[in-house]
């Protein structure tokens, strides 16, 4: 088909500010809808003067009226400390985001993708996850806001599909990582950069023998644009990178690409936290040719550089302000500075 409008919702944080650039660069004019809870306006600055891009601040609990020919539905706060601050917000935006997303659809025959996540499979008893695999989630536990939100919006993309003749695509995504993350989001990659860049201790949560599997923002974008374009596949589909790592595998890679002496502590494990997370990828590979190219080492380099880059930016942030606190006024330098970060991530 020609490519025409895509409407993604959370454009603004990690992945889907990704999948924005991607869509615009392939042609597609995006609408990036996010209530900036947790996305962030800086992670689609560069975009703003783009002629086939544009922002819509609004909140994917309320329905929304924008004709589109692809629906991404991305909004939802995914990291343990933002989607627990709020647990009821964080089921509703993903019952209802998915609701919404789904009605638009039914209206405009647009195709829908849903990005679920691997947390549908719980503190899993089958390693590694298949899709056929149906879980272990705790439905009262405190991850139960997203796990069993995102399970449900699962189910109503699969009754929409089957009842109503939309097209849905459903991404299994697995523990993604890379720049554009937020340094203090409390995800594991996050949290062991900015210790580690900070000079902190880095907390592992249980005795880190638990498993992980870490796939880099560009793979993941590669099997998300390639599973919408799917002529006819509507089941879900796992995303991620197979390669299995213990956290503390991760804690001393990281202190080893930031030359960090940082001791590691450890902290009791959080409730229904997943012991095994690794994804059969297999159907992936079969659909979509889908094989993430990004070593660990690589990426992690990369958003290393990048939450430097971000750290360095917040203290002289912190500098400024001190320095106006004490004077009583910004010197021009600074002024000028504080005018062009503010034109941009407003």
């Amino acid at each position: 088909m020609s490519k025409q409008r895509a409407l993604v919702l959370g454009g603004a944080g990690f992945v889907g500010s990704h999948l924005c650039d991607r869509l615009v660069a392939q042609g597609w004019e995006v609408y990036a809808m996010d209530n900036l809870q947790t996305g962030r306006l800086q992670n689609i600055a560069h975009l703003r003067r783009h002629s086939r891009f544009a922002f819509v601040e609004h909140d994917v609990c309320e329905p929304f009226h924008m004709p589109a020919e692809r629906i991404y539905n991305l909004a939802c706060p995914a990291s343990p400390p933002h989607y627990q601050a709020d647990p009821v917000k964080t089921t509703l935006t993903s019952v209802l985001g998915a609701l919404h997303a789904l009605k638009l659809a039914t209206r405009c025959g647009a195709r829908v993708f849903q990005a679920s996540t691997s947390e549908v499979y719980g503190d899993p008893e089958v390693h590694p996850q298949p899709e056929t695999y149906r879980g272990a989630v705790n439905p009262i536990g405190p991850r139960a806001c997203y796990d069993e939100g995102k399970r449900c919006a699962e189910s109503l993309m699969m009754d929409f599909a089957r009842s109503r003749g939309v097209e849905v695509r459903i991404a299994r995504i697995f523990n993604t990582y890379g720049p554009r993350m937020d340094p203090d989001d409390g995800r594991i990659v996050s949290n062991f950069i900015t210790q580690a860049l900070r000079g902190e201790e880095l907390t592992v949560y249980g005795d880190g023998t638990q498993t992980r599997s870490f796939c880099y923002v560009d793979d993941l974008i590669d099997g998300i644009v390639s599973l919408m374009e799917h002529p006819t596949f509507a089941e879900p589909v796992n995303l991620g990178n197979p390669e299995e790592f213990t956290v503390l595998d991760l804690a001393e890679l990281v202190r080893e690409l930031v030359s960090s002496h940082s001791p590691v502590t450890f902290r009791p494990l959080p409730p229904d936290d997943p012991k095994m997370r690794r994804p059969i990828t297999q159907r992936a590979t079969d659909l979509l040719g889908f094989a993430p190219k990004v070593p660990l080492r690589a990426g992690l380099a990369r958003t290393i550089e990048y939450f430097e880059a971000q750290l360095d930016a917040e203290e002289k942030r912190q500098s400024a302000t001190a320095l106006i606190d004490k004077r009583g006024r910004a010197p021009s330098s600074v002024r000028a500075r504080r005018t062009v970060n503010g034109s941009a991530s407003r």
